[in-house]
């Protein structure tokens, strides 16, 4: 199995705050998660607000401990909150199920980690995400 390596997320931090940039995003805050859970990468802009890297680790663990990307959290949350919650609950609080938490993967499909993102609209967090994870060479799995 690969691992995400720190370049890799570093680079991939990058490249989100560049896409955030570009589209004109409020102040993005970006967490990398290694397939373990470990916090590989955090970088929270000027002007973000305190909370902003829990609310991104919380996106990006999420879709790590529940395998699938926030998105799809996200719409089962509306169909089962109290499935939802109680997985909540189980993650200690550090699953946000809304758009912005994408999984890595690499071309075999294995997952090697989760990107979290919060600042902007949910939507335009996910894709700066994804634009960065495909920036990078892996594969972004939003759910």
């Amino acid at each position: 199995m690969s691992n995400l390596t720190l370049d890799q997320a570093r680079q991939i931090v990058a490249d989100a705050r560049a896409k955030g940039r570009e589209l004109g995003l409020k102040p993005l805050t970006v967490a990398v998660l290694d397939a373990a859970g470990n916090l590989k990468a955090l970088e929270r802009e000027d002007g973000a607000s305190n909370l902003r890297p829990e609310i991104a680790i919380g996106k990006a663990n999420g879709a790590l401990c529940m395998g699938l990307g926030s998105r799809a959290l996200f719409e089962r949350a509306k169909a089962e909150p109290f499935f939802i919650q109680a997985m909540n609950e189980l993650a200690d609080g550090s699953l946000v199920p809304v758009p912005g938490g994408v999984l890595v993967k690499d071309a075999s499909g294995n997952t090697l980690g989760a990107v979290g993102i919060t600042g902007d609209i949910s939507d335009n967090d996910e894709t700066a995400a994804v634009t960065a994870i495909e920036a990078a060479g892996l594969v972004a799995d939003v759910g």
